[in-house]
């Protein structure tokens, strides 16, 4: 397990860490959640909509020093494909592969040239549902995208529309799950997530962790990205069911009812 302390203390490593919820959050149906106490501001339908403000990755969390083996570990199935974005597609029709998809639409990589418009629309166009998707949408999650990087150019010192220096990097994977809604087409989950930010080859790498409510239904021989789905999840989320944030290895893992995802190999 990595030792790195984690912080997530400015603008800019909040503003890019949430970048892998845009997509939802934007069509108005995710549910990103740091604190503990607090699941964000109010969307339409009772969701949380909101890509920055408070939602975000719970600040200050440190992994133990002491590892503590998860108790439930899981090797998702991989997609039986690559799209055309680049996206990994043709999951198995089985909760597993919903799951599997879910962190597929939730890890990200932006460093070098690929921007967050290019990771955000690759995502939308890859993941969500048919009944989710319009010009409208996809437009808002491009402006957005497009904010998101001046903010990480900005802080990372250099200009809008020139590549990350280099070594800089903003990288999300899911790290683990937690199944809290399930039938044979539609499965909703908590995913946790590790983002790490790099400014540079000599800059200390800096590791935040966060959690993320998403719904998925089978349609047209894979999974996707549901509003209406997520939207049946969270009218059954009451307040302080929300699973802890906490890293695996430690200890409040298991208490917390997460499953970790074992690499495969």
């Amino acid at each position: 397990m990595s030792r790195t302390r984690g912080t997530w203390n400015t603008k800019g490593t909040w503003i890019a860490g949430v970048a892998l919820a845009a997509v939802l959050a934007l069509t108005g149906y995710a549910i990103l959640s740091g604190d503990d106490g607090d699941t964000g501001p109010t969307g339409k339908g009772g969701t949380s909509a909101s890509a920055s403000g408070s939602a975000s990755p719970k600040p200050g969390y440190r992994p133990p020093d002491d590892w503590s083996e998860p108790d439930r570990w899981t090797a998702l199935p991989g997609g039986e494909r690559t799209d055309m974005r680049g996206s990994e597609v043709g999951f198995p029709h089985t909760a597993e592969g919903a799951v599997a998809m879910a962190a597929a639409a939730n890890t990200t990589s932006i460093e070098g040239s690929r921007n967050s418009v290019d990771e955000q629309l690759r995502i939308y166009h890859s993941y969500v549902a048919r009944a989710d998707r319009s010009d409208q949408n996809a437009e808002q999650i491009e402006l957005a995208a497009i904010q998101t990087d001046k903010a990480l150019h900005q802080e990372m010192g250099v200009e809008a529309g020139e590549p990350l220096p280099s070594g800089a990097y903003v990288r999300s994977a899911v790290i683990g799950y937690q199944v809290v809604r399930r039938s044979e087409n539609e499965i909703a989950a908590w995913l946790l997530f590790r983002t790490a930010q790099k400014a540079g080859e000599m800059e200390k790498e800096s590791i935040a962790y966060g959690r993320i409510l998403n719904a998925v239904v089978w349609e047209g021989g894979d999974w996707h990205l549901s509003g209406a789905a997520t939207q049946r999840a969270l009218d059954g989320l009451h307040k302080g069911q929300e699973p802890k944030i906490v890293a695996p290895g430690d200890a409040d893992f298991n208490a917390s009812g997460w499953t970790a995802i074992r690499e495969a190999s």
